[in-house]
């Protein structure tokens, strides 16, 4: 049984006669990234690495997203068949990694020995698989359940060591796998009885590992459930253990690797923001505009509309953690919003859509101006659409959005369906994302005030701002980090942080963090802005970072959060603020922002980067029209 990547499409008719010409002539990554988007098994995986192996393997090239992936892979068994797997699925998502694999069972050699190999590559990520035979057997070899214990807290111990180090003296992301459930029970149904059976042992340990890598900053790759999910034979194959001591099955490569990648994706902010939805077909069954409000097929009383039912609180519910929702709808308008306003069954209301197009232009047009007026990119978007024409149309107009295949005739699959494309995987859910939905609603009620208003102070006058700011915090830490590492448009450096790294500014003497958080008439915008200063060797405070969301775009923050940093540096002793602006493919946005604060330019470099300089001697506040405040005055 080969595990599919269902949601993606089949690949085209000239999918093999287009790989074959990329082996002879090679190609763009941009063609590459197009080929690694179809739905690719274990062959084609790894004839599509073969390709990456020959053209991209030794340096990224022009068109990655992101930032380079070095992906240090840590196991006790055989991993080699995995890598290309991870690769493809990185480079599905325009992301490019180069991967080491640790010596056979060298884990923890490898990650205490500063002078090992794994230090020399330097990864920017660690992935620690280990197999349930090496990880469970001392648990599962116990006597009675004191021994159990015993052996589960010192297996334990040794993986938060060689996590710390890792997080410590390298800087890395780790991500510990689960471990898959490959034992037959000894006991039966109530196997977690018995003190020495493996299959109990590989339960506890990845419960415990799950509540150690919430305090660890340690992200999981949940392979227990996605094997109990698929199937566990669909994953492990005992004879492969035996025979080649490969605990994940070759055939499992694509979708082992899809789900290493997006944890990946997710840790540099590159995760989909935004599930836009078609309605008829999708959200109900029937045409409303033909069928009329009563005709629609939706709620209790049919499988069919309770399907629909289902399709809308999945929907919700990632609402509710933070994903942007919309509607894309060839409809009258006044039809398109009928369910919404009147239908007794729908889940979904209009103040769960951040944005609405319903008219009779073309779908990719429309999903470039939810785009524009969410003010994100169009590769934060995933469409979902029954019409298999529009899901193709869409691909071919705008690859950067997420298309799912989804079943034309049985909607039940679609919310599973979702969750295994991991469009929207995340590290974890802050309070922030959960208000998201609200700040979003508030963001149309400003809109609409900035629209009647005569000038720009008056209207941001009107607002009644509030920027609170504080400096990190291990409350905030989650949701700093999480900023850190998922905006990229008013982003100067765009340096990501993980947890450990964020936190340790608290404790640097010559740095600060910063969090600012705005709030208005209308409620609160969360935490919209973090800032990193540093002393260097000649006292100046170089600004390390500096990001904002691009909710807040326009209401002179950027004026007021100046205000703060220069005060900040002074604090620090310094005399001079020093700026530096690193192009990416999305921070065009911020190319002038030194500039138009004041800073005087050091140096412009051809690559389009600058650094900057302003005199705090002779720096004014600049005018900024909300009162600023720190936490707690």
């Amino acid at each position: 049984m080969e595990l599919e990547l269902s949601w993606l499409p089949p690949p085209s008719d000239d999918w093999a006669i287009a790989v074959k010409k990329m082996e002879q002539e090679g190609a763009s990554w941009s063609d590459f990234v197009a080929l690694a988007g179809a739905r690719l098994g274990f062959l084609e995986t790894e004839r599509l690495d073969r390709i990456f192996g020959r053209y991209f393997a030794h340096d990224p090239p022009r068109g990655v997203a992101g930032e380079p992936i070095r992906l240090a892979l840590l196991g006790s068994s055989t991993l080699a068949h995995l890598r290309s797997g991870i690769r493809i699925a990185a480079a599905r998502r325009g992301l490019w990694a180069s991967i080491y694999e640790a010596g056979y069972g060298q884990y923890l050699q490898e990650s205490l020995d500063e002078s090992s190999a794994l230090y020399a590559f330097r990864p920017n990520a660690v992935l620690i698989a280990l197999d349930a035979r090496h990880l469970a057997g001392a648990v599962a070899s116990a006597a009675n359940e004191a021994e159990a214990e015993a052996a589960l807290g010192e297996t334990l111990a040794r993986l938060e060591l060689c996590w710390s180090r890792l997080t410590a003296r390298l800087g890395a992301a780790v991500i510990q796998q689960t471990l898959p459930p490959v034992f037959p029970h000894l006991l039966g149904a109530n196997e977690h009885r018995l003190a020495a059976s493996p299959a109990r042992a590989v339960a506890r340990l990845n419960a415990a590992l799950r509540a150690r890598a919430d305090r660890s900053g340690v992200s999981i790759l949940n392979l227990d459930e996605r094997a109990a999910q698929d199937g566990v034979r669909a994953w492990c194959d005992p004879a492969l253990w035996l025979r080649a001591k490969q605990e994940i099955s070759p055939i499992a490569s694509p979708l082992y690797g899809d789900l290493v990648a997006r944890i990946l994706a997710a840790m540099q902010g590159r995760s989909k923001k935004c599930l836009v939805l078609d309605l008829d077909n999708t959200l109900w069954g029937g045409v409303v505009g033909d069928d009329g409000l009563d005709g629609v097929v939706l709620g209790q009383g049919s499988a069919l509309g309770e399907a629909y039912v289902s399709v809308q609180s999945y929907a919700l519910g990632l609402a509710r953690r933070g994903v942007i929702l919309a509607v894309c709808s060839k409809n009258d308008a006044e039809n398109a919003y009928a369910p919404f306003d009147r239908h007794p069954e729908m889940i979904l209301q209009r103040d769960h859509i951040a944005c609405f197009m319903a008219n009779w232009d073309d779908k990719a047009t429309n999903l470039r101006r939810i785009a524009q007026e969410l003010n994100i990119g169009l590769d934060s978007l995933v469409f979902l659409d029954d019409n298999p024409f529009e899901r193709n149309l869409v691909r071919k107009e705008l690859p950067q959005v997420a298309v799912p295949e989804i079943p034309d005739d049985d909607p039940a699959l679609t919310p599973q369906i979702l969750s295994d494309a991991g469009y929207f995987e995340s590290l974890g859910a802050t309070d922030d994302d959960r208000a998201r939905m609200a700040m979003y609603r508030q963001n149309r009620v400003r809109a609409q005030l900035q629209a009647a208003a005569t000038d720009l102070p008056t209207y941001l006058r009107s607002l009644e701002m509030e920027l609170e700011w504080r400096r990190f915090d291990s409350l905030g830490l989650a949701r700093t980090a999480q900023l850190i590492n998922k905006t990229n448009q008013f982003n100067l450096r765009t340096r990501r942080y993980t947890e450990a790294e964020a936190a340790a500014v608290m404790e640097d003497p010559r740095a600060f963090g910063l969090q600012l958080r705005l709030e208005d008439r209308f409620g609160d915008n969360g935490v919209i802005a973090v800032v990193i200063g540093r002393l260097d060797e000649e006292e100046r405070c170089v600004i390390d970072t500096w990001l904002m969301s691009c909710r807040v775009l326009g209401r002179m923050v950027e004026q007021a959060t100046l205000n703060i940093v220069a005060e900040e540096a002074r604090r620090l002793g310094a005399t001079q603020l020093v700026g530096e602006y690193l192009p990416t493919e999305k921070n065009a946005m911020v190319a002038g922002l030194y500039e138009k604060l004041g800073f005087s330019t050091l140096e412009r470099r051809a690559d389009g980067s600058a650094l900057y300089a302003l005199t705090l001697a002779d720096f004014q506040a600049r005018e900024a029209l909300m009162r600023v405040r720190r936490a707690g005055e």
